[in-house]
């Protein structure tokens, strides 16, 4: 249930550096490289879905809606616009392991001071520490070679994912652990937690380092945007892949936009109910739990069936299943329906959030080249990206539009602003259509394009 979903980034498919054979990965090597999975999502999920939203509704009230969604996509805005420097300093360096280790410790130490700052110091520090932490999520994908060979790349990430939802449970944990007047104490024990768990992956696992280190200057930033402007072009020369990035940018733009604002909107559900401060917190503890026990189960059923039914048609199903999910949230808010309709829907967008990522990356792999898999993810990392910077302002258009023009209360404006939603996963299924998954012979492909480039 990450904010920001982690599908593999480029250097998480690109292979590793030229060099000699390199021995296998120690087995500590690995478990350290997985847990910093697990501690990257106590993050996301506890800060940024859960208890800055929370924060934010205490100091804000009706308009911690809008300044959510807009502190989240500025700091989006920011790192898409910086992912090609951080890029382009990763690849040229020695090692990778001291921009994780930087990245990591900013964000740490950020979060411990969210809310003990002042309103306002609290936002920018919220801003910078999403920033650190998304830099950090593309440092650590760019130590997969590191840990894992060939033959277990994707198992080893896949394992990375199962045990961020762990991180999803003791994140939400914390919000039972420390009710009342221990509040306060709900980020510095995340940024502890953040740091207690990304430890051994910044001990232990070790890089064979970079052969041909390079200057990291302003040439170097200019030729990764080049390439990356290049690598966009190319999509063309290969059917579908260029259609499914763009479909892709319209349904994570959905499913993004919704986990970031899961906790706000259950709690103007519980306080439409007429719940107690409370109670409304232990209502929207229960509905995560169902949500992140549901995706798990949901990722390993999808995926089941995206073997059988093939990626197009599991997500396909899926995107269906988010349209209903996404009518139901907005018929929940518009009525202001009571908590008990919240229970359904959380279990419903779990076992979708989980289907989407099962049959989205499979989808992806069949329509890109196999010696340019690293490459064309660094197009599907950037899609992630911008959809989380377009979300959450269309998101708070909406609810703006609905509040201020139209007179609906805060749920009502949630209920209409999360219908949005529901249009742009319609959008992505229309753009998706003409879309094969057949498997693609890329040797008679590959000739084709040399032919006519």
């Amino acid at each position: 249930m990450n904010a920001s979903p982690a599908p593999p980034s480029a250097s998480s498919a690109a292979k590793a550096p030229d060099g000699p054979p390199p021995a296998p990965p120690a087995r500590r090597a690995v478990v350290s490289w997985i847990l910093y999975d697990l501690a990257n999502t106590i993050f996301s999920m506890g800060v940024i879905s859960v208890y800055f939203p929370e924060w934010l509704k205490e100091v804000r009230g009706d308009r911690s809606v809008s300044v959510n969604n807009q502190m989240v996509a500025l700091s989006m805005g920011i790192i898409f616009v910086v992912s090609p420097l951080l890029g382009a300093m990763t690849d040229r360096a020695r090692r990778r392991l001291p921009f994780l280790t930087v990245s990591t410790t900013v964000c740490v130490l950020l979060t411990a001071l969210l809310t003990r700052v002042g309103y306002g110091m609290t936002l920018l520090l919220f801003v910078a520490a999403n920033i650190a932490y998304q830099a950090g999520v593309q440092f650590y994908d760019a130590l997969l070679p590191e840990v894992s060979t060939e033959e277990n790349r994707g198992w080893i990430g896949g394992l990375g994912v199962g045990f961020g939802y762990l991180g999803a449970f003791i994140a939400v944990s914390f919000g039972w652990l420390l009710a009342g007047s221990h509040r306060w104490l709900l980020f510095p024990l995340i940024a502890l937690s953040f740091l207690a768990f990304a430890l051994p992956c910044m001990i232990f696992v070790r890089e064979r380092g970079n052969p041909h280190p390079a200057p990291i200057n302003f040439h170097a930033i200019r030729e990764s945007t080049a390439r990356t402007i290049r690598t966009l072009r190319s999509t063309r020369a290969y059917p579908g892949l260029g259609r499914f990035l763009i479909g892709r940018v319209f349904y994570t733009d959905a499913i993004n936009t919704v986990i970031g604002n899961m906790a706000l909107f259950v709690l103007y559900v519980g306080q439409t109910d007429g719940l107690g401060i409370d109670e409304q917190h232990r209502q929207k503890n229960l509905i995560f739990f169902f949500a992140i026990g549901c995706a798990v189960i949901g990722g390993l059923l999808w995926g089941r069936l995206a073997d059988r039914w093939g990626p197009k048609r599991t997500l396909s199903v899926v995107l269906v299943t988010w349209l209903v999910l996404f009518a139901s949230a907005g018929a929940i808010g518009l009525a202001q329906l009571p908590m008990a309709t919240m229970y359904p829907l959380a279990i419903g967008v779990g076992i979708a959030l989980g289907g989407t990522w099962a049959a989205d990356r499979p989808f992806m792999l069949r329509l890109t080249p196999p010696d340019r898999v690293g490459e064309f993810y660094g197009l599907y990392g950037m899609v992630g990206r911008f959809s989380a910077i377009t979300g959450p302002v269309i998101y708070w258009l909406t609810f703006e539009f609905g509040r201020g023009i139209l007179g609906l209360s805060t749920l009502q404006g949630q209920g209409l602003a999360t219908l949005t939603l529901l249009g742009m996963v319609a959008i992505a299924m229309a753009i998706l259509r003409p879309v094969s998954d057949r498997p693609r012979d890329w040797s008679a492909l590959g000739s084709h394009c040399e032919s006519h480039g």
